[in-house]
């Protein structure tokens, strides 16, 4: 159960269905059998469970930590993203006015053939759980086309447009990136205490109730053992003493020594004369 805790998902479930179904052996009708070696069993598994049990609470501390700290920083985060769009859009209404009012949108679509900047997808290792983080990559070769955008008027007021919507989009992938791993951890935080609360409510206390039964079982076994030889004993003493009482009137009746002591006459009572 342990081992399972500490890796994947997969043998965590596998191991959580074990312990279901060896505590159900002990919850419902059929009992398992009180020995030494089904005792041996269950306190192995109690073992394991209480094992597995510490680790994932372990792994919900780290979680929730990491969970406290994600908070911070998306509400920094949302607020750097408000202003870098509100001066984005303004950076875009001062291009607009310095290229004699006309919409640049259009220009700016056209000449963009490819994108210069791409996201990628990577997994942060968070105590075992993969957090998605999304990586921007800026390559400023293929904005040689846009960079000759107003070069009769405006041009520099442009330019300024595409570095304020650059540094939004950045704190845009930074916003996204918090906002998925802050679900992602969520989810996990919730599954992991479900599986905290079921190993300390439900399996360590079903396994400890087996343990338990079986241990009553065993005492109970051991003191009917211990009757069951007293009086085997006991019929044995009565038996021989019945055999003993039997063989003493059989003799009687027939004149035959007993096989008690007989009062015989010492040589020494006898007393020499020459002495």
């Amino acid at each position: 159960l342990a081992q399972g805790c500490l890796g994947s998902s997969k043998p965590l479930s596998f191991c959580f269905a074990f312990a279901s179904n060896s505590g159900n052996m002990s919850s419902g009708g059929q009992r398992p059998p009180a020995n030494r070696m089904t005792l041996q069993t269950f306190k192995g598994r109690l073992g394991g469970a209480q094992k597995g049990f510490r680790l994932l609470k372990k792994k919900r501390d780290a979680l929730k930590a990491r969970f406290q700290a994600l908070l911070k920083d998306i509400v920094d985060a949302k607020l750097q993203v408000g202003n870098g769009l509100k001066d984005a859009a303004f950076s875009l209404a001062k291009a607009h006015w310095a290229n004699s009012g006309d919409d640049i949108t259009s220009t700016v679509v056209e000449r963009a053939k490819r994108p210069s900047v791409l996201c990628k997808l990577v997994a942060e290792n968070v105590a075992g759980v993969s957090i998605p983080v999304f990586k921007m990559s800026h390559d400023p070769t293929k904005d040689a086309s846009a960079q000759t955008l107003g070069v009769a008027h405006g041009g520099a007021v442009i330019n300024a447009c595409r570095e304020t919507y650059f540094k939004a989009v950045t704190q845009l992938v930074r916003l996204a990136s918090l906002q998925t791993a802050f679900k992602t951890l969520d989810e996990e935080i919730k599954m992991t205490s479900r599986r905290v609360n079921a190993l300390e409510y439900v399996l360590i206390p079903r396994i400890e109730d087996t343990i338990a039964y079986i241990t009553q079982e065993m005492d109970e076994q051991s003191r009917e053992e211990f009757f069951r030889v007293k009086k085997v004993v006991e019929k044995k003493k009565a038996k021989l003493a019945r055999e003993k009482n039997q063989a003493e009137s059989a003799a009687a009746a027939s004149g035959k020594p007993t096989g008690q002591a007989i009062d015989a006459p010492s040589m020494f009572d006898d007393k020499d004369s020459d002495l």
